[in-house]
């Protein structure tokens, strides 16, 4: 279900808008999480070791709303989002937990977005 993977600085990791398959844990180094859209990229929230990213994975044909850049050479464990769901259904403790702490990082992924847009508009968020 684990694998450790490296990405070199500048290596787009997660393409917004691909479809979802994997949950990621950094171990070392860091990465941007970047809103994009057709004329711009904005970066939303730089991520570092002990953090999550591709929770997208966990949901059932679900695509990437974030792309995400290593900012330096990085490394990670990736966790297969399918076998991940199959483990959290069955065991239901398991399943509780991954979804408290993935929601707790899709609340933290909005808060930052909502920052950063009001930082744009030369709001004090």
């Amino acid at each position: 279900m684990a694998s450790e993977v490296s990405f070199p600085e500048g290596e787009v990791v997660l393409l917004s808008g691909q479809r979802s398959k994997a949950f990621f844990l950094l171990l070392s180094g860091s990465v941007s999480v970047e809103l994009c859209a057709t004329n711009f990229i904005v970066s939303v929230q730089a991520l570092g070791a002990g953090q999550v990213f591709g929770w997208s994975a966990l949901l059932d044909d679900h695509d990437t709303l974030f792309q995400v850049r290593a900012r330096e050479a990085t490394t990670a464990i990736r966790l297969e989002g399918d076998a991940l769901k199959a483990a959290c259904n069955a065991d239901p403790l398991l399943g509780k937990e991954i979804l408290q702490r993935a929601l707790a990082v899709v609340s933290g992924r909005v808060r930052a977005t909502e920052i950063r847009f009001a930082e744009m508009c030369g709001i004090r968020a």
